[in-house]
C-alpha cells in the first residue's frame, strides 16, 4: 500500500551559475503549478505487469527523486512520461497534455519543452564538446550562428566547461562529458529534464559537481527536474520530494528529512544499504539441502 514515509513501518547565465531567488509570489505561483501528473498508471511487457497503479504529482521548479531495486521499472516510468511507449492504462500528463493520446506532431512539439540525460551522457562521439551542445539548437531553430555561438558558450559556462569547447568526447572524463551532456539538455531551457541515473561511475567530486549542477539550474530555469538514481545520500541533498517503486507499486513517499527518519523496511533498507530486509539476498529457491539430496531418503 502506498503511504508517506514519517511514521510509516527559462534564463540565461552570466559569468557564474548563481541560482535565482525569485519573490515570494513567484515562489508560491511555481510550487502550486503541476508539470507532471502519473494518474493510475499500469504498464506491462506483454504478459509480465512491470508498474501497477503509479501516482505521482511534480510541481515546476522542484527535483523529484525515483528510487527502487534494479528492474523495478524506474526508466520505463521516464519512457512513459516521454512517450515513448503507450500505457497499459492510465496516463500521464505533462504541461496538461495527456501524452499518449497526441499524435505525432503534438508529441514531438511537447517533447521540445522536455530533455534528457542519459545515464554515461550520449554524446556524439564524431562531434566536437561545441557542436554537442550546439546540435539541438541548430535542428530546432532558425538562430544564426553568431547567437547559437553565444548560447552554447553561455550553457557551458553554466557547467564550467567553456575552456572545453574545442574538446572531442574522447577526450574528456567522465564527470566532463556528464556535465557536457547536461549543457546538452539545457540549450533550449526546457520545462522538464529528466536524468537516467546521473552520478553513475563518477568519482566523489565529479558527483558532488552534477549533483550541484542539477539543483543550481533547476532553481535557475524554474524547470522540473525528474532523478532517477541509486544513490541515495547524494540525491537526499538536492532533491523536494522522493518516490520509491518496489514491486511495481509506490512503497512510500516524502520529503528528504521523512526519508532519513523513515521506519518502513524498505525504505530503511534501501536507504542504509543493508543486507537483510524486505529485498532479500537469495532468489526464491526450494530448500537447499533439497537440492543437494541431502534430505532423508532424497540419496
Amino acid at each position: 500500500m502506498c503511504h508517506t514515509l514519517m511514521g510509516c513501518a527559462g534564463g540565461t547565465f552570466g559569468l557564474k551559475l548563481k541560482s535565482r531567488q525569485p519573490d515570494i509570489s513567484s515562489l508560491r505561483r511555481m510550487a502550486s503549478e503541476t508539470l507532471v501528473e502519473v494518474n493510475d498508471l499500469n504498464f506491462s511487457y506483454g504478459e509480465r505487469p512491470l508498474l501497477r497503479g503509479i501516482n505521482m504529482t511534480m510541481h515546476r521548479g522542484k527535483v523529484i527523486a525515483i528510487m527502487g531495486g534494479s528492474g523495478s521499472g524506474k526508466t520505463t516510468l521516464l519512457r512513459l512520461i516521454g512517450g515513448a511507449i503507450v500505457p497499459t492504462s492510465g496516463h500521464v500528463k505533462v504541461a496538461g497534455e495527456v501524452v499518449h493520446k497526441l499524435n505525432r506532431d503534438d508529441l514531438f512539439q511537447l517533447r521540445r519543452k522536455m530533455s534528457m540525460l542519459f545515464q554515461f551522457g550520449a554524446l556524439f562521439t564524431d562531434l566536437s564538446v561545441f557542436d554537442n551542445v550546439a546540435f539541438q539548437i541548430r535542428e530546432h531553430t532558425d538562430l544564426p550562428e553568431s547567437m547559437v555561438r553565444d548560447l552554447v558558450l553561455m550553457k557551458l559556462q553554466a557547467v564550467g566547461l567553456r575552456g572545453a569547447h574545442d574538446l572531442m568526447p574522447a577526450q574528456l572524463s567522465g564527470g566532463m562529458a556528464r556535465r557536457v551532456a547536461l549543457a546538452r539538455s539545457i540549450a533550449l531551457d526546457p520545462l522538464l529534464i529528466m536524468y537516467d541515473e546521473p552520478f553513475t561511475g563518477l568519482d566523489p567530486i565529479s558527483l558532488t559537481v552534477i549533483g550541484n549542477l542539477v539543483r543550481r539550474l533547476t532553481d535557475a530555469l524554474g524547470m522540473t527536474s525528474i532523478v532517477v538514481t541509486h544513490d541515495v545520500q547524494e540525491s537526499l541533498k538536492i532533491v523536494d520530494y522522493v518516490y520509491f517503486i518496489s514491486d511495481g507499486v509506490i512503497a512510500a513517499h516524502g520529503t528528504p528529512d521523512e526519508v532519513r527518519e523513515s521506519v518502513a523496511p524498505f525504505v530503511h533498507q534501501f536507504v542504509h544499504g543493508e543486507e537483510d530486509g524486505p529485498v532479500t539476498f537469495h532468489y526464491p529457491a526450494k530448500a537447499y539441502a533439497s537440492d543437494l539430496k541431502l534430505e532423508t531418503g532424497l540419496a
